[in-house]
């Protein structure tokens, strides 16, 4: 029987991921589903952490570098894709700060059976964040206006990465032109899905900051996704649209 699949990517999260996957135990008592945890060769042994982590529902993919949110999550796309035996992918923070209680909403048996991508957001009734100051708030809110009106996409939250992608949806992306590195990856996910047809559901979620380790934001990440944001509103501005980039088989 085919199940979802949850992708964690991994880069120094020794603190913060058996609790995650300790959490995701519990769930998988009541749902079927498999995790991978995808770990860039974090220095501080959480792929060691998630080997010795003995439970067949989960599984890690050991890569040799880091190389960014992008590479790391179509590397586990890529090795979904290879087999017959998921029905989603859903994507998900390995820090703690999306929550397991939210995985049955992302999931969605009670969604339209046609709902391609479900995007958790944080931004709509019910939705919500924690312990992030105001300036975050800004930045998150800001961003997603900035690439809802450059793009054309009406969605409350094009940045957050807990959602879930059908894998029919995904076989019909072309991944070799997705080629995002950072967060920049959930903004280029959601064009490329809405080129391929996607019927896309938002289902509130709470972001609660993380509590161990060193956030991966930074100005590079920011700058990265404003000024890729901002060509691809410019090439929309001249006519070519998302099919035309390539994204769609």
């Amino acid at each position: 029987m085919i199940k979802p699949i949850i992708l964690i990517p991994t880069y120094n999260e020794a603190e913060a991921i058996l609790g995650l996957l300790s959490e995701l135990e519990l769930l998988h008592r009541k749902m079927d589903f498999d995790v991978l945890v995808i770990d860039d060769n974090s220095p501080d042994g959480t792929a060691d952490l998630v080997d010795s982590y003995d439970y067949p529902f989960v599984d890690i993919l050991h890569r040799e570098a880091k190389a960014g949110l992008g590479a790391a999550y179509r590397a586990g796309i890529s090795n979904v894709l290879a087999s017959e035996n998921y029905s989603h992918v859903i994507t998900m923070d390995g820090d703690g700060s999306h929550q397991v209680s939210d995985l049955e909403s992302i999931l969605g048996t009670e969604h339209p059976s046609n709902i391609s991508l479900t995007l958790g957001t944080r931004w709509i009734s019910g939705g919500s964040v924690v312990n992030w100051p105001l300036h975050r708030r800004i930045l998150s809110k800001g961003g997603t206006a900035f690439a809802r009106a450059a793009l054309g996409i009406p969605l409350a939250d094009l940045t957050g990465g807990f959602r879930a992608y059908s894998v029919p949806l995904l076989r019909r992306l072309n991944f070799e032109s997705i080629n995002s590195t950072g967060y920049c990856f959930q903004i280029e996910m959601v064009m490329a899905s809405v080129a391929a047809g996607a019927s896309v559901i938002e289902v509130p979620i709470t972001f609660i900051e993380r509590v161990n380790g060193v956030s991966k934001m930074s100005r590079t990440i920011v700058f990265e996704a404003l000024k890729q944001t901002t060509i691809w509103g410019l090439q929309r501005k001249l006519g070519r649209s998302a099919d035309k980039l390539h994204y769609v088989k």
